[in-house]
């Protein structure tokens, strides 16, 4: 598990940002919350993902899709507008092949919204940032 650098939307100091935190990133300068964006894999994914105490987007993606690389930066922005609300992580199909196999991946990317290791929503396929955000925005509000 790494840590990733990520500007805060706030006031624009960089964070570095665990993949496994009680509670929400905060900015060390001004106490925003923080995009949380990080990796996972076969080794990690239920400490970084399932254990998560907000909802968490998963990108089941790979290096050689067009389209997962063309919604990769609408997904970065979702997380940077619902900071504090979703944890986006990231998962390369190819170097996850349990996750890939747990989670019946017939297409790149497909994308997940789970909660307590429950999936709560499920598409494949590239979308716009503000379609995505709707799509997370419902599942939000349908979260007790």
């Amino acid at each position: 598990m790494q840590n990733r650098v990520v500007e805060c939307p706030n006031c624009h100091r960089r964070n570095r940002v665990p993949a496994v935190a009680d509670g929400t990133p905060r900015c060390g300068n001004c106490h925003q919350p923080l995009p949380w964006v990080v990796d996972a894999g076969d080794d990690d994914f239920g400490d970084v993902a399932e254990r998560a105490q907000v909802m968490v987007l998963v990108d089941l993606w790979a290096t050689w899709c067009g389209p997962c690389r063309q919604v990769s930066p609408a997904l970065e922005q979702v997380a940077r507008e619902l900071a504090g609300k979703v944890k986006l992580v990231k998962v390369d199909v190819d170097k996850a092949p349990k996750l890939s196999e747990r989670f019946s991946v017939q297409a790149v990317p497909t994308l997940l919204l789970m909660r307590d290791g429950q999936i709560k929503a499920r598409q494949s396929g590239a979308a716009p940032a503000r379609v995505l955000r709707q799509w997370v925005d419902q599942a939000l509000r349908n979260d007790p």
